[in-house]
This record gives structure tokens, C-alpha cells and sequence, in this order.
């Protein structure tokens, strides 16, 4: 009931966030829901339905990543003195997200399953043209019947871990080493009081870290691509085992992924310090402060979409040489909702985080208007730390992708 009310006194945008989440939730349930259907209307094929289960994990952590973001923005839980006066500690709170999280999810994996159901005949005829053509049933299996304790499992999966995990992230800890982890907010310089000189960043410290397993992933990924080349007919292009794909080469990309993430913010604080390099201006100096500010915050969200940009990247080279031209074919109905709901939750989560960090500056920037400086000059500082992080990441981005496919277009 108390969720209840505080969606109803929400802000526009907060609702607009959690219907962004049951509308990932949503797709992520389908996409599983899609695999059990392939499992049922193919039983000679245990390899292609489990291929199909486990790639569906992309876009559930993809989901919940977002579901996690959210619900770190989200107002009505962060701990106040009412909520205290009235029982509601930060544990709880953590306790009230997670419900909140899991019942936007639930909604979405409700209508899901709805569409689902639609779209194999099971609640009536579809009036869409891919149901249509039969090519519904061939891809969601309409023409065995659905197991039950199946389909209810795979509903549950993404409202559980997606509610599991944003009450963990705001789960409180205990005082001491890991403080400065919790903080949602990382603490700005007050110009007021002293130079826009921030303080000594954890952000870098990972970036070595997330080069080494980048690096790994790479290596791991050329040694077991040797010798293995596109194939139109496989599920992700490549001649191999496993649904069409080596293992090792997926533990490879799983490692270049997690590298790509882990050197987030240090990508960001390292933008930060080429653009106040040297003896920059007003402008360079204030755009690049606050990217070494805020890599924290938003560091890791951007590692995401880096290593989403350059997955898609990849996928578009790895099908473009498996069917010899470019854009030759589609992927198909079902991996392309896959490839918009990643890339949906990819940049909701970075814009999530840049309102996080608008929000967490704002003592600063009303600081820097009282001193004197121009809402031109602040604008123009958020341009130009745009621009850095795309001119810094657009290359690491494509460089990646290109290492990452090179074993397997270059024969």
C-alpha cells in the first residue's frame, strides 16, 4: 500500500522510469519465454535451446542494470527524517525498492506473457503479419503445447533478481572501509570555499584492471577463433559447438565485456585530466573537474554502453562476412528486440546517471552562478564533456570491436 501511494505522488519522470523498467522487464521475460517455446517445439535440439536460455542473460542484466539505476534515483528511497520517525530505516527502504522494482517487473512479465500467449494462438489469433505467416509458430513454438511450471518459472525469473539485486544495492553496510562505496553521491567541491580541485579519485584505480581482463578477453577470444569462420545458418555466426559458438570464445567476450565495464570510470577520469591538461581555459577547466568528479557516478553506466556499442559493432561485422555483403539479412524478430531492449536499457541507465550527477552538482553550479559565471559557460561545459567522451570512447569502442572480430573476418 505504501509503494502504492508514493507511485501515485511521484514525479512524471520517476513514473516514466519504472515504466521504462516493466517495459524491459517485459521484453527480457519475453525473450525467455521465447527459448522455452524453441525448447518445446524442438526436443532433438537440447544444444539450440540452451544456447537460446543462456543468451537470453544478456538481456536480463541488462534489465537489471537498469532496474539497479533506477531505483538508486529514486526519491523515495533515500533515507529521511520522516520515513525514520515513522520505522522506515535504510534497511527497509532498500527492502521498500526491491518491492517496488519487483512489481514494475511483474507487470511487465505479465503482458509478456500475454503477448506471448497471443502470438502462439493460445488466447486467439494474432492480427500480426509475423504470427501471420506462421513464422510465430515456427519461433515460439505453437505447435507443441506449453509446459506450465516452465513458463511460470521463467515469468518470476526477472521480478526476482531484478527486485533481489536493487534491494541489495541499497542494502545499508556496515562503517568503515566500504563507506565511500555506498555513497550514492560522490561529494563535489563548494567553489565557494576553496579551487575546483578535486579531491584524490578511486575511479582510476580499476583501470588497469579492466585493461588486463579487456586484454585476456581478447587474447582468450583469437586463440580459440583460430581456424573457425562465419556461418550464415548458426545462431551467432560462428562454426563451432555450442549453438554455433566455441565456449571459449563466448568466455572471451564475457571477459572483454567485464573489462570494458571495470575500466569505466577510469576511461572517464583519465577524459577528465587530458581536458584540464596543460593551461586550459575556464571552459576546459570546469568540463574537465567535473568528469573527475563524477567518473564515479557515471563511469560504470558509460563502461556499459561501451561495451554494448561495441558488441553490436562486432555482431554487425560477424554478419556482414557470414552472408558476404553488407546488411544482406536481418537478424531476425527475436534477436533484434534482444539488440533495442539492450541498447533501450544501455542509455536510460547513462542518462539516469547524468541526471544523477546534474542533481549532485547542483550546490556547485548555483555556487559558480552566484560568483558571477554564465549559464553560456555551463552549458558549454556539459557540450564539451560530451564531446571529450565521445571523441575518447568512439575509438576505444571501434578498436575493441575490430580485435574482437579480426580471428574470425580474416581468414
Amino acid at each position: 500500500m505504501l509503494s502504492l501511494r508514493l507511485a501515485r505522488g511521484s514525479h512524471p519522470l520517476v513514473l516514466l522510469r519504472r515504466s521504462l523498467v516493466a517495459v524491459a522487464a517485459a521484453g527480457a521475460s519475453f525473450l525467455l519465454l521465447s527459448a522455452l517455446g524453441f525448447a518445446a517445439s524442438h526436443p532433438a535440439d537440447p544444444d539450440g535451446a540452451l544456447a537460446r536460455l543462456l543468451w537470453c542473460v544478456v538481456p536480463l542484466a541488462a534489465t537489471v542494470q537498469l532496474a539497479r539505476s533506477v531505483a538508486r534515483a529514486d526519491p523515495s528511497t533515500r533515507p529521511g527524517a520522516g520515513f525514520a520517525a515513522a520505522g522506515l530505516g535504510p534497511a527497509r527502504l532498500a527492502l521498500l525498492a526491491g518491492a517496488v522494482t519487483a512489481t514494475a517487473c511483474a507487470a511487465g512479465s505479465a503482458l509478456a506473457l500475454l503477448a506471448f500467449l497471443h502470438l502462439r494462438g493460445d488466447v486467439g489469433g494474432s492480427w500480426l503479419l509475423w504470427a501471420g505467416s506462421g513464422a510465430a509458430d515456427r519461433a515460439l513454438g505453437g505447435d507443441r503445447p506449453l509446459p506450465l511450471v516452465g513458463a511460470v518459472t521463467l515469468v518470476a525469473v526477472v521480478p526476482v533478481v531484478a527486485g533481489a539485486a536493487s534491494a541489495a544495492g541499497l542494502w545499508p553496510r556496515q562503517p568503515g572501509a566500504g563507506a565511500e562505496a555506498r555513497t550514492v553521491r560522490p561529494a563535489l567541491p563548494t567553489v565557494a570555499t576553496g579551487p575546483l580541485t578535486p579531491p584524490p579519485h578511486r575511479a582510476a584505480s580499476a583501470l588497469p584492471w579492466g585493461v588486463a581482463l579487456t586484454t585476456a578477453g581478447l587474447a582468450l577470444g583469437a586463440y580459440a577463433g583460430r581456424g573457425a569462420h562465419p556461418s550464415s545458418g548458426a545462431l551467432v555466426s560462428l562454426s563451432g559447438r555450442f549453438g554455433g559458438s566455441a565456449p571459449e570464445v563466448v568466455g572471451g567476450w564475457a571477459l572483454t565485456v567485464a573489462g570494458l565495464i571495470l575500466a569505466g570510470p577510469g576511461l572517464v577520469h583519465g577524459c577528465g585530466r587530458l581536458l584540464a591538461a596543460g593551461r586550459p581555459g575556464p571552459l576546459r577547466l570546469l568540463a574537465g573537474r567535473m568528469l573527475q568528479q563524477e567518473a564515479g557516478l557515471i563511469g560504470r553506466p558509460v563502461g556499459v554502453l561501451c561495451a554494448v556499442a561495441s558488441g553490436l559493432y562486432g555482431a554487425l561485422r560477424l554478419h556482414e562476412a557470414a552472408h558476404g555483403r553488407p546488411g544482406a539479412h536481418s537478424f531476425g524478430p527475436l534477436t533484434d528486440l534482444g539488440v533495442a531492449l539492450v541498447l533501450m536499457c544501455a542509455f536510460t541507465a547513462v542518462l539516469n546517471a547524468a541526471m544523477e550527477a546534474r542533481s549532485a552538482r547542483r550546490r556547485t553550479t548555483d555556487a559558480l552562478l552566484r560568483l558571477g559565471a554564465s549559464a553560456r559557460l555551463l552549458r558549454g561545459a556539459a557540450v564539451t564533456r560530451g564531446v571529450a567522451l565521445l571523441l575518447l570512447l568512439a575509438p576505444v569502442v571501434w578498436g575493441v570491436a575490430q580485435l574482437t572480430t579480426m580471428p574470425f573476418t580474416h581468414r
